[in-house]
């Protein structure tokens, strides 16, 4: 049991990220789903929503939860993590475009190919750069 806690004490930024992450997919995919099944809303469409509305849950997680962030500066950091969600979600739309537009693959199916691409990505810019800690 000892090393459980050891090994949950060692990695347990990088568990929490995966655990909000989840949450963040599961919101991502739940509001897509909504818009584009209930509502029939345009495909790229729901992306764009449902990004806008996961990028909300996930900066207040990661920044409370994950990487607990007691920067003084919280625009700074704000603006971070914006300006590399834009990146990832410009990643997001070209892979989600490749998957279902010019491969064929179902929609759900891309989504949550994407979102484990995305989640990747984010991980590694939050870490390096939006919560990076101060000296």
């Amino acid at each position: 049991m000892k090393k459980i806690v050891d090994l949950f004490k060692k990695y347990s930024e990088i568990i929490r990220y995966l655990i909000f992450g989840v949450l963040t997919t599961i919101v991502s995919i739940g509001v897509y789903a909504l818009f584009t099944k209930v509502f029939n809303v345009n495909y790229m469409v729901s992306n764009i929503i449902s990004w806008i509305i996961s990028v909300l849950f996930a900066y207040i997680t990661n920044r409370m939860f994950v990487f607990k962030s007691k920067s003084n500066n919280i625009v700074l950091e704000i603006y971070q993590f914006y300006k590399y969600r834009i990146y990832s979600f410009l990643i997001e739309l070209f892979l989600m475009y490749l998957f279902v537009e010019l491969i064929n693959i179902d929609d759900m199916i891309s989504k949550v190919i994407v979102q484990i691409v995305v989640i990747i990505l984010n991980y590694i810019f939050s870490k390096l750069f939006v919560f990076k800690k101060e000296s």
